[in-house]
């Protein structure tokens, strides 16, 4: 009996707005249809042959009942179609394409559209006064900070946990900045020569003086060099000590992504475009929670080893940049060349809209390897908590 295979057939993702910016006034499951709609168009697939819907998301107070429902109908998927919304921080929108991955190999689907979203913008500040207010003042809660920027169990930023990784792994001020700047430089040029292109789909934003077209990523800062970021003040640790700052990590940011899954058999029946890829194996990993940012290394040896593939078998990685503290610490204990990982520059240029991230840089690692003629592929992020999750995708 033949091994069954999972392909992906489309893939595409929004530009990604800064924080209050040009994608602020839509929320995430606004920005999420547009990105289903257009991978459904882009794979040559039916709305009506979807199995089933799963996207990531991170901040959902207040965004109303299950995202990836309101997400899943506003593209236009029939209402018999199920959807679910999946919350692993940072690796949301790829663990929806490893759980669309599993539900078609185990025959519960024979399409699915895997998908991240968030707009950061839109994430309340809100207040617990269900019980009453007895006396004195009562404080807002920043929801994206409490539910997606603060470490659970230590109750400090996802930045401090970048100086906890500087201090385990020794990693200096001006290696962080260096590999931002390359990072901004890098997306530079993919913007000048048009490299994204093929990936994103425009948005339209109504605004009071009628719509307008987004089409260009807005968080990247052309020019960047590393003696404008070493001016910086560190942004967490504020001792003397501290070397992350706003310029080394990624971005607060408004976004989302979507690829469409399917089986064989689908691929044949339903005559979908030609794949992008091919899924060949994942992982996930747990790490201590205090170094978050090294999750990718046990995650991306576990999914290499699942795949049979050694590193040096991998064309390209796009590894995510929460930081340039963790990305170099991640890069030297795997062993990697660093000319292959994140060819395009990661979201420290980009940006990081934490629920849609897993499923972007996927998006993007496909159209690397579709661009650049390459065969194999990974895709890892940290997670928040202490995880890890990677993904093995090769070209065929």
């Amino acid at each position: 009996m033949a091994t069954k295979q999972v392909f992906i057939v489309g893939a595409a993702r929004t530009p990604i707005g800064n924080l209050n910016g040009s994608l602020s006034s839509l929320p995430a499951h606004q920005l999420g249809s547009v990105v289903i709609k257009a991978a459904l168009e882009r794979a040559n697939v039916p709305v009506d042959k979807v199995s089933e819907v799963l996207v990531g998301q991170a901040l959902t107070a207040c965004q109303g009942q299950n995202p990836a429902r309101q997400a899943s109908m506003l593209a236009g998927i029939p209402k018999e179609v199920p959807s679910t919304s999946v919350n692993m921080l940072c690796g949301s929108g790829l663990r929806t394409v490893t759980m669309g991955y599993q539900s078609i190999l185990c025959g519960d689907s024979d399409v699915v559209v895997a998908a991240g979203q968030e707009s950061m913008s839109q994430a309340p500040h809100g207040v617990l006064i269900r019980s009453g207010v007895k006396f004195g003042d009562t404080p807002l809660v920043d929801t994206m900070m409490k539910d997606g920027l603060l470490d659970a169990f230590h109750d400090y930023h996802m930045g401090n946990t970048a100086e906890n990784v500087v201090k385990q792994y020794g990693i200096s001020r001006e290696e962080q900045d260096q590999f931002a700047t390359v990072s901004q430089n890098k997306i530079e040029a993919c913007q000048k020569n048009g490299s994204f292109k093929n990936e994103i789909v425009p948005v339209t934003v109504k605004t009071r003086k009628g719509p307008i077209t987004v089409d260009t990523d807005e968080f990247p800062r052309h020019g960047t060099t590393q003696e404008g970021l070493g001016r910086l003040k560190p942004a967490f640790v504020k001792d003397g000590s501290g070397t992350v700052t706003a310029g080394n990590a990624s971005g607060i940011n408004d976004g989302a992504a979507a690829v469409v899954l399917v089986s064989s058999e689908s691929l044949q029946s339903l005559q979908c475009s030609k794949p992008l890829g091919r899924v060949v194996s994942w992982a996930h990993a747990g790490v201590d929670p205090s170094i978050m940012g090294i999750g990718p290394v046990s995650a991306v040896t576990k999914a290499l080893a699942k795949a049979g593939w050694s590193k040096d078998d991998v064309d390209i990685f796009e590894l995510n940049e929460a930081f340039a503290a963790q990305s170099l610490a991640v890069i030297k204990e795997l062993g990697v060349k660093e000319s292959k990982v994140n060819i395009g520059g990661g979201a420290i240029g980009l940006g990081h809209p934490i629920g849609a991230s897993g499923c972007r840089i996927l998006v993007t690692l496909l159209h690397a390897l579709q661009r650049t003629g390459g065969g194999r592929g990974v895709a890892a992020l940290c997670v928040g908590g202490g995880m890890g999750i990677a993904l093995c995708v090769e070209t065929v």
